[in-house]
């Protein structure tokens, strides 16, 4: 046997191609890297061949890694090997004491656990903050690359806070910092410390950087200030950061060190194999070309050429001049109109980092122009940067953006009902009504589908943005990128590369998403057509042809695209000056002489006037003047905070709920108690203050969040995708934790107080419920019980339950001083409402009194938090509005029902109840605030814009998270100001109008000749289920479409926000409804309703939802639930169709088992198939008999399991791999990719969770709730028999599994139970609760160690009850490889099918050590 000579490892990034090549001994012979450009074959084949320069034609035995590796590696018939396994072979080889490997590539982030031959990976799932591209994307911001920001970054002194969850934020936090003039060598370290927060907290996801720390990949390689970084955050000292030379080629050199001996093929091999053309196939989907002919073209050009705005000579111009300024986040601009509005002058530039020397230059090169006696009289600034120009020039007047850009459309046409307008990062759709702005929509926390974003991958694919966008016009096959992260896009343009798209594909791509982005994801149309009749577009991105052919046609309408698009603002603002200027004005603008000797130079400073420690860039002048920016109040300008008195309740109530007097030390017998100021406390703190200090407890508050108590907790953050509010959880118990208190108490409320008897229910939204689990199964020193922490699952629907929980948990005190306590506080907690309440009504008396306007500012409790609404009330204070919350009107009106959504948690009720409050008055107006990843706001803010919109009242709602940029809050705010403004002078009567809807009722009638249609969940069931409902009399029929079309139709029918079930579940019965195969008044939808906390519950009001956006309002939706949420005369859920259903689940169950176990063996492929096939029609006919036997069904259970059990098989080991989850996603294959075809083909068996165990875990919740959270006992009688009849029945199937020689029995739910208790407890009831939990301990406990937990992207209850346990599990049961896949519209497969490998690579290694 020869020894391999040489090895040669190519690691294929996402960005660059790295090659190693290694003698018998490991040592490089031969190493290099290069950019591909997209363009992998000629790259790599480059590289080759300047190996073969240097080694001649040796013999190689080569492996391929990487993330774009795959496809090239089956091509070229070459082993290929995860990237994770290459990096941990060169690890385990140059530096075995690793504990830890931090990597950074191109588009992907990834850190490796080592705990003692245990490798655990994690892997940014599905926002690339934070890696090699988001440098490349910040450094251009400071025209410079990645090693210019590591230049700059050496001699920094201060750190700015910036976000790097996203690409797009950091832009929108950087852009300001640039524009008030930070530093270059400021902002460049900033950048980097982002990267590592991100990575620490975006990845580590709750498990800590101990030990030896490796950091490996391009970026950390070369940039020693990103590595610096990175050591300082950690605290690292020299002997536990691993130094390697290399390092960015480590995974190259791993894969050649995994060479295998039977592949070898000499070097010219290799080069001539890299000779041809790979085609590959078309994964990523393809859409129809821009223009189908060049004539086509033409015509395009020649009707956009006729909008164009008169322009004059300025030379021999003659009469008064008046200047726009439109300070933009990117770009400055500049406009002169003359008297009768036509364009003199106009000035289009680049900030360059300073937007004040660039309106220098333009204002210089006017006055260079102006002929004599002409001069400028008015002047206006309008942007991002307005009061900073107008400070700095002493303008004449500033207007808001929007009103700036709708007076510059209306010049154009005056009919204009709707303002396109897409910038380098920002995006705005202003909606114009009576000629006012009626409502204005911003990109507010994502700016995918901006200018910006094309300009940047027009540079990663060295073209100039000019050529980029004419190579679109003609593009044959663009590729369809969906509507998502524009940093998914970058994978997804990376993958149509690897299948060989052109470059002109990807930019008509590119133009197609922008579009869709804009209307889908950011102004939410689902019909272009509500855009409006008369849309003008504008913004630099609409220059771009191909940009603006898509709009047309996917918009299917004609736009008028001015010839100034870019400078709108501009002109609207001189325009502006222009309408505000009366005879014999002066204006106050610095004459030319003082503009040119204009100094200006900026510092920055701290402001201490209160716990916002607000950043502020101060601008000084010459003459002493000077411009602050930065502040959120007026403090920072050196005024008292609010001076003149206007009410702001935001203010008040924070200083109601938490100015209690803990008790002395002293007087403390019973010692102290920790609480944290998060999420549900700013609801109930006064309650359980007056509870512990009743019972002799000193109360330790943790004090107001700010961005370092975020950071305490950032290591045990599981899920990167919560709000905000949740992440904070962690640091406020982290800080409690290390003032020593006795003990940390924070409940789990299930159920707030039922304050709104009318509504459906009463709980708390899903995170907020349950995020004490997280809590406990997260922060390390509450696993390691240095700590005691105590979070009972309770409910507070009345005093009684609440006293009978507590006297349950505190049973080591007397009993009466706990029901003392309990009372005092209960009624402490009611005088708090009443406070709330009169403190409301006091405010409107003096809004009438004194004649001023308020706003509702409408959120949650937790919104009060200074460091979660970023100072928003202070700054509507500051336009002279008082400040009202939603809870001191809630209680003056209530909503007209029924309302279209399942009115279920308590907060939002309060919402419901305010909105319907403020639409019948003219003196107030409410602004939602919603927290970027609240799933619950999918629901609440398209039934609170419904019943303002509904009244002709302006709906503003404002995205707030970690990010404390106010700029797109700034926006929003004046132009609804400006629109209030505007309806006051024009004295507008409004109609006000009713919120309940008429629903249509399913009818006996209907029943006769109605098709009731029902979207697909799990085929292997739903094909039996189908013929059970039909054997009862309905015309029933499973959709057979779900398929990835129906998710895009979802997306155009459902909010954004809400999760990928919806999107499927809608998606698929809209795309039938338009299908045309169904008769539109012949038809009717059912879907089920679990009435549970989640949004599940509101799936019914989403369908409805859709039909009325399609006019199909007529079609009525049936609610298949047990909980009595609604009925239908039509639609009866009676004993024979139950026992049919039950019938027909368990055969569905017994089919998941057996095929499952078997298909991966069979010695005849389809084998395994032909018999499910010959037994299912057995198995409907049984269920549509007329009558049906017990006895008969015992008898097919037997057989049909003995049949299964007798397929000839082989005896190869594999890896079993379970599947668990979120339901539909769980057993729906198109919404999980097809996740069992994936498993079986790369060699594993798959192993499902039975779909009869999530019905009984619906019964047995009501048990649990009636005995501990006071629901009714009569529910809890009923599902114990419900549970006892399914089992007795199952037991049939059970029987024949037990006695066959391949398959197991089911497991009973009450062991299920037990199992999942000492991790979660029983109380988690939403989504698939306690019960995933459960499912993953029973697969593991059957010798099933692999697990993928597959969710939703952004599923709140998995966040606890999925990522939140796999810490956990592992330390319970260290075998356990558990790797949880989001699923969503936008997720990128390779990155799914990455991290699945990974977890089968690790399985196949466990298998191995199993057999050896």
């Amino acid at each position: 046997m020869n020894q391999m000579q040489f090895t040669l490892g190519i690691d294929i990034g996402s960005t660059t191609v790295k090659i190693a090549i290694l003698n018998e001994k490991h040592q490089i012979l031969f190493s290099d890297y290069k950019r591909h450009f997209a363009n992998i074959r000629e790259t790599l084949s480059d590289l080759l061949q300047s190996a073969h320069t240097v080694l001649g034609n040796i013999p190689l035995h080569p492996v391929i890694t990487g993330s774009g590796g795959l496809t090239l590696a089956n091509h070229l018939q070459v082993p290929f090997v995860q990237e994770v396994i290459a990096v941990s072979t060169s690890l385990q080889e140059f530096a075995p004491v690793t504990d830890v490997a931090i990597e950074l590539g191109g588009e992907d982030a990834k850190i490796i656990y080592f705990e003692g031959g245990n490798v655990e990976q994690r892997m940014n799932g599905i926002c690339a903050g934070g890696t090699g591209s988001f440098i490349d994307q910040m450094a251009s911001l400071l025209q410079t690359d990645a090693s210019g920001l590591n230049e700059y970054a050496k001699n920094y002194h201060s750190l700015y806070t910036i976000a790097a969850r996203c690409g797009v934020f950091a832009k929108s936090d950087i852009q300001p910092l640039i524009n008030e003039g930070a530093t270059k060598e400021d902002l460049s370290a900033s950048i980097f410390q982002a990267v590592v927060n991100q990575t620490i907290s975006g990845l580590a996801c709750g498990k800590p950087i101990r030990g030896h720390v490796a950091f490996l990949g391009g970026p950390l390689h070369f940039l020693s200030e990103l590595k610096q970084s990175f050591i300082r955050t950690l605290k690292l000292d020299d002997e536990h950061i691993i130094d390697t030379d290399n390092s960015h080629l480590f995974a190259a050199i791993g894969s050649a060190l995994n060479a295998k001996e039977n592949t070898c093929y000499s070097m010219q091999e290799m080069v001539d194999k890299l000779s041809f053309d790979i085609k590959m196939e078309f994964e990523v989907e393809r859409m129809e070309p821009l223009f189908a002919s060049k004539a086509e073209y033409d015509a395009f050009g020649k009707r956009h050429s006729s909008h164009h705005v008169k322009t004059a000579d300025l030379a021999s111009y003659q009469g008064k001049c008046f200047l726009g300024i439109d300070a933009g986040s990117t770009t400055t601009k500049v406009a002169l109109v003359g008297e009768d509005g036509s364009l003199l002058y106009s000035f289009y530039s680049s900030n360059d980092g300073s937007p004040l020397k660039t309106a220098i230059r333009s204002i210089q090169e006017i006055y260079a122009l102006l002929p004599e006696g002409v001069e400028i009289v008015r002047s206006c600034s309008t942007g991002y940067g307005e009061a900073l120009m107008k400070a700095a020039f002493l303008l004449d007047d500033g207007e808001v953006e929007t009103v700036a850009h709708y007076q510059a459309a209306a010049f154009f046409d005056p009919e204009v009902d709707c303002i396109l307008d897409i910038g380098g990062q920002d995006m705005k759709c202003i909606k114009i009504k009576n000629q006012t702005v009626d409502s204005v929509q911003l990109n507010e926390a994502c700016s995918s589908g901006c200018g910006s974003f094309i300009e940047t991958f027009a540079k990663s694919l060295n073209y100039s943005v000019q050529d980029f966008a004419d190579a679109a016009l003609f593009a044959a096959h663009p590729i369809d990128l969906g509507t998502r992260c524009t940093v998914f896009m970058n994978s997804k343009v990376k993958q149509a590369q690897k299948e060989g798209a052109e470059v002109s594909d990807i930019s008509a791509g590119l133009a197609y998403s922008v579009i869709k982005n804009a209307l889908f994801k950011v102004i939410k149309v689902s019909d272009a057509a509500e855009l409006g009749k008369n849309i003008v577009v504008q913004g630099g991105t609409f220059y771009n042809d191909a940009v603006l052919r898509s709009f047309e046609k996917i918009a299917g309408c004609e736009a008028i695209r001015p010839d100034i698009a870019g400078i709108m603002g501009a002109f609207g603002a001189a325009l502006i000056a222009r309408e505000n200027y009366r005879d014999g004005y002066r204006t106050t603008m610095l004459s030319i002489h003082k503009i040119n000797t204009l100094q200006f130079e900026t510092s920055m400073a701290k402001c201490k006037g209160c716990t916002n420690n607000c950043r502020l860039t101060i601008n000084k002048f010459t003459g002493g003047r000077q411009y602050i920016s930065g502040n959120r109040c007026e403090r920072g300008l050196g005024k008292s905070k609010n001076e003149n008195g206007i009410p702001n309740l935001f203010d008040y109530k924070l200083k109601r709920l938490f100015s209690y007097e803990p008790l002395p030390v002293n007087e403390a017998k019973r010692g102290t108690v920790g609480i944290p100021r998060v999420l549900n406390m700013y609801e109930n703190y006064p309650f359980w203050f007056t509870f512990f200090t009743a019972l002799g407890y000193r109360v330790i508050l943790s004090p107001s969040s700010n961005r370092k108590i975020y950071e305490l907790g950032i290591e045990s953050i599981p899920s990167e995708s919560e709000c905000y509010p949740a992440k904070l959880a962690h640091g406020h118990v982290t800080w409690l934790i290390r003032q020593g208190v006795d003990f940390i108490f924070y409940p789990a409320l299930f159920y707030e107080r039922n304050e709104f008897p009318d509504a459906n229910d009463h709980y708390n939204c899903p995170i907020v419920t349950s995020y004490s689990e997280n809590i406990k199964n997260n922060v390390e020193e509450i696993g390691r019980g240095e700590v005691v922490f105590r979070n009972p699952f309770m409910s507070f629907r009345d005093l009684k339950t609440v006293t009978e929980a507590l006297t349950k948990e505190f049973n080591e005190l007397p009993i009466t001083s706990v029901m003392d306590a309990c009372e005092a506080a209960w009624n402490e907690l009611d005088a708090v409402r009443e406070d709330m309440r009169a403190k409301g009504e006091e405010v409107l008396r003096y809004m009438e009194k004194n004649n001023k306007r308020g706003i509702v500012l409408a959120g949650r409790p937790y919104h009060i938090d200074p460091e979660i609404n970023h100072g928003i009330p202070e700054l509507i204070n500051s336009y002279d509005f008082a400040v009202l919350t939603e809870d001191s009107v809630s209680h003056l009106a209530a909503p007209e029902r029924p309302l279209i959504v399942s009115d279920q948690w308590m907060y939002h009720s309060r919402l419901y109840a305010a909105a319907s409050f403020v639409k019948t008055r003219d003196d107030l107006d409410l602004i939602q605030l919603n927290s970027f990843g609240c799933g619950l706001d999918a629901v609440t803010t398209d039934q609170v814009n419904d019943i303002l919109s509904d009244s002709d009242k302006i709906y503003t709602c404002l995205k707030i998270d970690e990010v404390n940029n106010l700029g797109a809050a700034r926006i929003r705010i004046r132009s609804l100001i400006s629109a209030i403004k505007v309806r006051e002078q024009k004295h507008k009567q409004r109609t006000i109008r009713s919120s309940a809807i008429q629903k249509t009722v399913f009818t006996e009638e209907m029943r006769k000749n109605y098709t009731i249609l029902c979207p697909q969940m799990s085929p292997i069931h739903f094909e039996i289920l189908q013929s059970a409902f039909n054997a009862c009399g309905y015309n029933f029929e499973v959709l057979g479409n779900d398929n990835r079309h129906a998710v895009d139709v979802g997306l155009k029918y459902v909010n954004n926000d809400a999760c990928y079930p919806s999107l499927i579940v809608v998606g698929q019965i809209m795309d039938a409804l338009l299908s045309g195969k169904y008769d539109l008044n012949k038809v009717a939808i059912i879907m089920s309703q679990t009435g549970g906390g989640c949004r599940a519950t509101n799936y019914v009001g989403f369908i409805r939802r859709a039909l009325a956006k399609a006019g199909m309002q007529q079609i009525p939706v049936i609610s298949l639930n047990l909980a009595g949420i609604e009925s239908n005369p039509g639609f009866h859920l009676n004993a024979d169709l139950f026992l049919r259903l039950a019938y027909g689940a368990v055969f569905g169950d017994i089919f998941m088992r057996c095929v499952y176990r078997m298909r991966p063996y069979e010695q005849t492929p389809g084998s395994v198939n032909a018999v499910h096939q010959k037994w299912l029609a057995k198995c409907q006919a049984f269920v549509s008999a007329k009558h049906m036997n017990y006895f008969t069904f015992r008898k097919i259970c037997r057989e049909m399991v003995q049949d299964f059990d007798t397929i000839p098989i082989t005896d190869v080991k594999k890896p079993r791999v379970g599947i668990v989850g979120e339901i539909l996603v769980k057993f729906a294959p198109a919404a999980n990719n097809h996740l069992v075809e994936l498993l079986e083909a790369e060699g594993a068996e798959a192993v499902v969770p039975d779909l009869i165990d999530f019905i009984l875990y619906c019964f047995y919740n009501q048990i649990y709730k009636a005995k501990h959270l006071g629901t009714s006992k009569k529910a809890a009688v009923i599902s114990r028999f419900g549970i006892w009849a399914v089992e007795k029945l199952r037991s049939c199937a059970a029987k024949a599994l037990a006695e066959s020689r391949h398959f197991e029995p089911p497991t009973s739910i009450y062991r299920l139970a037990e199992y999942a208790e000492p991790i979660v407890n029983i109380g988690n009831q939403t989504g698939e609760g306690w019960f995933l939990t459960g499912e993953m301990v029973e697969l593991i406990h059957g010798g099933v160690n692999n697990i993928v937990c597959t969710q939703p992207f952004g599923c709140l209850p998995n966040h606890v009850v999925g990522k939140g346990v796999i810490k956990e599990l592992r330390k319970r049961y260290p075998l356990s490889n558990i790797v949880a896949i989001d699923y969503d519209p936008g997720a990128s497969e390779v990155n799914q099918l990455n991290r699945i490998k990974l977890m089968l690579s690790t399985a196949q290694k466990n298998l191995k050590k199993q057999m050896d």
